[in-house]
């Protein structure tokens, strides 16, 4: 089935009021892959309609960023999202989306300026823009986004929270290829020598994970000594973070903490900035440590 394209506000509100029945909502920048379809497959089961966006949000990338050469791939994206059964794509243009500059747009608070944000300067707060902006024009009962971008799902969950918008958010595992690494649209830009460095960052969650039992200085110690290693490759791993953060605030917890938290990751190789991150759970002393020992096959959700 080929799906509905609307790529002007107009041809999406015409469309939009002849849905009947709840709508799941997927944004993408493009470039969809089988991480993409996964949160498209999870869209299915949630609601009688689905919705996917496919646009390059400017707003989001810095001065010095790959908005230029992000990989743009509407053909195949089209194909994809039909065997997926996609019942409409939203493709606008930028000046549909930005028709002029903006000058109200979403402030991200304290969390757009830590972790991602510390990096990446005014990347939260154009993304929570036209997040807000596709909720508003799509109007769907639920968005799933992707937990491998663990700090924007906490983040537009704060949003809509906040805000008071009337969506169910939802995450999507983390899909990754059978050597461990990330599935991103960005992967496509290492070469080969460059990705088995990148492998560093999933090893280094692996490693992390595996010392959950022994306590958070351990976890972050052990995928440290992994990166460490990474930094002097050739080519060599540049680490912009490594932190065990609380998945709602993306704060760093402390020795002792008990409870959920998130182990990220990100750093660049050559020319190619990557994230990855995994879900852990401390344990109180007095319970056995709880995590999952396969979770790079199947990661769960948090």
């Amino acid at each position: 089935m080929t799906p509905v394209i609307a790529t002007t506000r107009e041809e999406l509100a015409v469309v939009r009021s002849g849905v009947k029945g709840t709508v799941a909502f997927v944004p993408t920048m493009g470039a969809l892959h089988e991480g993409h379809r996964s949160l498209i497959r999870k869209a299915r089961g949630l609601a009688d309609v689905v919705a996917v966006s496919i646009f390059v949000n400017p707003l989001q990338f810095g001065p010095s960023e790959d908005l230029d050469r992000y990989p743009r791939t509407f053909t195949d994206d089209i194909e994809a999202c039909a065997a997926e059964g996609v019942d409409i794509v939203f493709a606008p243009t930028q000046d549909v989306m930005y028709p002029h500059e903006p000058q109200v747009t979403i402030d991200p608070g304290p969390m757009g300026e830590i972790v991602e944000g510390e990096t990446r300067p005014g990347h939260f707060a154009g993304m929570l823009t036209v997040v807000m902006k596709l909720l508003n024009l799509v109007r769907p009962d639920v968005a799933v986004f992707g937990e491998k971008d663990a700090q924007q799902l906490a983040m537009i969950r704060r949003m809509v929270a906040d805000l008071d918008v009337p969506v169910q958010i939802v995450g999507g595992p983390t899909v990754r290829e059978l050597d461990g690494l990330a599935l991103s649209s960005r992967n496509r830009y290492l070469s080969e020598a460059e990705r088995q460095t990148a492998l560093a960052l999933s090893q280094a969650l692996q490693a992390g994970a595996d010392a959950v039992a022994d306590g958070p200085v351990a976890v972050v110690g052990a995928a440290r000594a992994v990166l460490d290693k990474a930094a002097r490759a050739e080519p060599p791993l540049m680490l912009d973070y490594l932190v065990l953060v609380d998945p709602s605030t993306f704060t760093e917890v402390l020795a002792g903490y008990t409870g959920e938290a998130v182990l990220a990751v990100a750093g660049r190789v050559g020319s190619t900035h990557l994230i990855d991150n995994v879900p852990l759970f401390f344990a109180p002393h007095d319970h056995a440590p709880s995590h999952s020992p396969d979770r790079f096959g199947t990661p769960k959700e948090f």
